[in-house]
């Protein structure tokens, strides 16, 4: 059960809390720590600036809330169904999945294991009414003694196959107050703390938390609020990007070598950061055709909140777009993901949106819809003039397609949402900006979805 983690938190000489090792022996007994954390953050292609800085991150919070509430209302009313595959919690499971390298994998946990009749809330019913109800009271509690009560009960449950993976969704409802969760944020803990905490337990799982909590309080000026950036540098240490401060001041000098040696080897990009790089950069580029054609148009043009500032060949992408969205806008419900769509058409002589364009590289679509869903669901008569549209390279039109035939999005065919290729896009839009009037020849190059 839980109650000698429950009933002790916050103390750094337990076993499984950690053992304090970063300061021992070594004058300062934080300085080798905040050493690792600002190198590590310098590194272009450490997780705190290929994940936790990336511009959609922050986009993909209200999504996977929203996916959430979507699995739980599914499990309430019995239509949830016995089968992980084609289900709403594999829709969301998957957006995760792709936030890049930190949840790569995070799907793995929920898949059923046929053998092993693993995790088992598919074919149990009330398992699954179980998990429903800790994600719903976690979903609506705004307390760490709440969301410890909700794991608490599911714990007790013994419900085989979920176990902490479970903390990867609670991470997205309280990314201040649950850490996320995998092998190599486990490891990446034990190697900095000297901790023996042991994957699939809850007790081991809270007792890290506590660990980390502790962890990012002492160098809160070097990190964030959010835990996600204290879980991609024990991600980064688990996986052997950066190795951990010596126990001992005798190692230091090895250790300060190691650390110029993960430093360089930052220098050369592997394949996967390098698609990295290209993917933001291809993604800006068709935002700054949608900022260019939509002023060209004649409409004021609004570029995502998170995606302002960014630069696009020496111009900021924000540059000479409205600085803020109308009051009917901010005022309605769902703003703040409205905020986040990475470009908005408004009529000149209105606060109306014209048309919507969720640019969608490389990333899951689930977020662009559900930003979609928020603008059209918040708004009297959003697609009036069937101007929401999804904007991707030409090779992932079945995949979209058949993402969108999955029963999650099953109310998407009544936005009437359009689908731009890129392609279509690249090759008109300079015609479409001399010679086109309104929405005609957008919607003339767009297909109907789904």
């Amino acid at each position: 059960m839980l109650e000698a983690p429950l009933a002790a938190p916050g103390n750094p000489g337990d076993a499984l809390s950690g053992n304090g090792r970063q300061g021992n022996g070594m004058g300062d007994p934080d300085s080798a720590t905040r050493d690792l954390i600002r190198r590590w953050k310098d590194d272009p292609a450490a997780a705190y600036q290929t994940w936790f800085l990336w511009s959609e991150r922050v986009k993909n919070f209200r999504s996977i809330r929203r996916g959430l509430q979507v699995v739980v209302a599914e499990i309430e009313g019995g239509s949830f169904g016995n089968a992980y595959r084609g289900s709403s919690l594999e829709t969301v499971v998957h957006s995760i999945a792709e936030q890049r390298q930190i949840f790569r994998g995070a799907d793995h946990a929920f898949l059923w294991k046929p053998k092993l009749r693993i995790p088992d809330i598919y074919e149990n019913a009330e398992n699954q009414r179980s998990f429903g109800r800790l994600i719903d009271g976690c979903a609506c509690c705004s307390t760490e003694g709440e969301i410890l009560r909700h794991i608490a009960e599911i714990d007790a449950r013994k419900i085989k196959g979920l176990g902490p993976a479970v903390a990867n969704l609670l991470y997205f409802l309280h990314p201040t107050l649950m850490p996320p969760f995998n092998t190599k944020i486990v490891a990446g803990y034990n190697l900095l703390t000297s901790a023996q905490v042991k994957l699939g337990s809850w007790p081991q799982f809270l007792a890290m938390r506590t660990g980390i909590l502790d962890l990012n309080t002492r160098y809160r000026a070097l990190l964030s609020n959010d835990l996600g950036a204290i879980g991609g540098l024990l991600f980064d240490i688990g996986a052997g990007r950066y190795p951990p401060p010596p126990a001992q001041p005798s190692g230091r000098a090895d250790w300060l070598a190691r650390l110029a040696e993960a430093r360089a080897n930052a220098a050369a990009l592997s394949p996967a950061d390098r698609r990295s790089e290209t993917d933001e950069a291809s993604h800006s580029e068709v935002q700054s055709w949608l900022r260019d054609l939509g002023h060209a148009l004649g409409y004021r043009v609004w570029i995502a909140a998170n995606d302002r500032g960014r630069l696009y060949n020496g111009r900021p992408l924000g540059e000479g777009c409205l600085e803020a969205l109308p009051p009917v806008l901010t005022a309605a419900p769902g703003a703040e993901a409205v905020r986040l769509i990475d470009v908005l058409w408004l009529r000149a002589d209105s606060d109306r949106v014209a048309a919507a364009f969720e640019v969608e590289h490389s990333t899951s679509i689930y977020s662009g819809i559900v930003r979609m869903l928020d603008l059209a669901l918040g708004h009297a008569d959003p697609h009036a003039e069937g101007g929401l549209f999804l904007v991707a390279p030409d090779a992932r039109e079945a995949e979209v397609r058949a993402q969108l035939a999955r029963p999650a999005f099953a109310r998407i065919a009544d936005l009437k949402i359009g689908w731009l290729p890129y392609g279509e896009l690249a090759r008109n839009r300079a015609a479409i900006a001399r010679f086109g009037e309104g929405l005609k020849a957008i919607r003339a190059i767009a297909r109907p979805l789904p």
